[in-house]
């Protein structure tokens, strides 16, 4: 009755694994992407970012060898080489994620696509007809419109610049401008970070955003409760105008003022899906929009914008439609990470959050230096914080800032997603010398 059982519109993290998923579950399916293979996390996201972020670390990696006794001259940085090689690496990935298409039997159209009508999509010239459609088109980034604001770069061009920016701008507070902030400054930048609040990460743990921002000071300039009112061009370079202070000039101004819902000529217009805050598509818990047949998951539908919530959506989809199921995804204690510098890893709740859901919380914490900068001379200091409900002694909440905390918090949100409680955390032997056992030996409970 249809060309195909599953048409998926975008070609991102969830939709590839929706449309690969349902595949194996004996689905005849074809995705649209009109612009690369992997979306957003594997071309101008987590991927790429990533490899910049390992690239930044080198400069405090040098400087820290000297106190175990490495000498001699620090290596210059060659952006061109850095950004060549992440390119080159992005391609082969975007060859890895046709290929998986391919091998599963899915059709791909490079091309857009848009809903032409009920159960139709309009591809690559043709109109093909499928039983459900699934929306899985990302985000975009949002640059707000002031004087100048066509002079200002996004994080889908930053990654690949023709020159490296001696001196830089970053605008913004959420996760996506410490990190690029952190990158630029590591790679040997001038950086200034500009933003419109108290503290940066506002939805993030009160500790955990001052401890950050006291680190991210040694290498970062702060401009807070800041506005940029006007970018023009100087004759030293891009001259920022802000609605206080002094004006800035920089070679390149970066926008990390959030993203919204990518839904620009899907043909919405022709159905009933409703969209909200930022663009974002409405669905009910198993993501079904408002028009049947019709489905959104991934930073689409603005919960949580991060690509293993997208490809768990695109799993637990695939499996209600093709194999029966009514499955939901539990998005409690969904850890998360900021590569900053240094870190930030967290799961579950913040104590701020925590008090407004239990009331009766106890909060323990442990700040240090870490043994690596006993020798090195960083004064970099690590934080970590858990919180528990005072009634179960059930553990709610794990954070930190420092070296690898990405990597420590993956660990033991697995823990706290089996109910681990601060009793069995004290039970458990820690590995030593790690930061990581400091999260099962804390013992005092923080006063108030």
């Amino acid at each position: 009755m249809f060309d195909f059982d599953l048409f998926v519109i975008g070609a991102g993290s969830g939709g590839v694994r929706a449309a690969r998923t349902s595949a194996g579950y004996g689905a005849r399916v074809a995705i649209a992407e009109d612009r690369y293979m992997g979306g957003t996390c594997v071309n101008v996201g987590c991927v790429p970012k990533k490899l910049y972020t390992y690239a930044a670390h080198f400069s405090q990696d040098c400087s820290d060898s000297r106190g175990f006794g490495w000498t001699g001259e620090v290596p210059a940085f060659n952006w061109h080489v850095l950004r060549d090689n992440k390119s080159a690496e992005i391609e082969r990935l975007n060859g890895i994620y046709d290929n998986l298409l391919s091998n599963s039997g899915v059709t791909v159209f490079n091309a857009r696509a848009k809903i032409a009508g009920k159960n139709t999509v309009a591809v690559d010239g043709k109109t093909v007809t499928a039983r459900y459609i699934l929306i899985a088109t990302g985000g975009w980034p949002f640059v707000p419109d002031f004087p100048g604001s066509d002079m200002v770069l996004t994080s889908n061009e930053i990654f690949d610049l023709p020159e490296f920016p001696e001196r830089i701008l970053v605008v913004g507070g959420g996760y996506i401008a410490l990190e690029f902030a952190g990158i630029f400054a590591g790679l040997g930048a001038s950086t200034t970070l500009s933003y419109r609040g108290e503290i940066p990460l506002k939805n993030f743990d009160k500790d955990i955003r001052e401890k950050l921002f006291t680190e991210s000071q040694r290498h970062i300039s702060m401009r807070m409760n800041s506005n940029v009112s006007e970018i023009r061009k100087g004759d030293d370079g891009i001259v920022v105008a802000f609605e206080e202070g002094d004006p800035l000039t920089v070679d390149c101004v970066l926008y990390a003022t959030g993203r919204n819902a990518n839904t620009r000529e899907l043909g919405l217009e022709k159905t009933r899906v409703k969209t909200g805050k930022n663009g974002a598509i409405s669905v009910d818990e198993f993501f079904e929009t408002d028009e049947p047949g019709i489905y959104a998951i991934g930073d689409v539908v603005g919960r949580a914008a991060l690509t293993p919530v997208a490809t768990a959506e695109g799993m637990v989809l695939a499996s209600n439609l093709f194999k029966g199921t009514r499955k939901t995804l539990d998005y409690a204690n969904i850890a998360t990470a900021v590569f900053s510098h240094p870190n930030v890893g967290t799961v579950g709740l913040s104590e701020e959050g925590a008090r407004d859901k239990y009331g009766a919380i106890v909060v323990y914490e442990s700040e240090f230096r870490h043994l690596k900068h006993t020798l090195s001379g960083n004064p970099e200091r690590t934080y970590m914080k858990i919180i528990t409900d005072k009634a179960t002694d059930r553990v709610i909440g794990m954070h930190m800032v420092g070296a690898d905390a990405g990597e420590i918090i993956q660990g033991f949100s697995a823990a706290m997603q089996c109910g681990v409680t601060k009793a069995q955390l004290d039970s458990t032997i820690g590995i030593h010398p790690t930061a990581a056992e400091e999260f099962v030996t804390m013992r005092t409970a923080r006063d108030g």
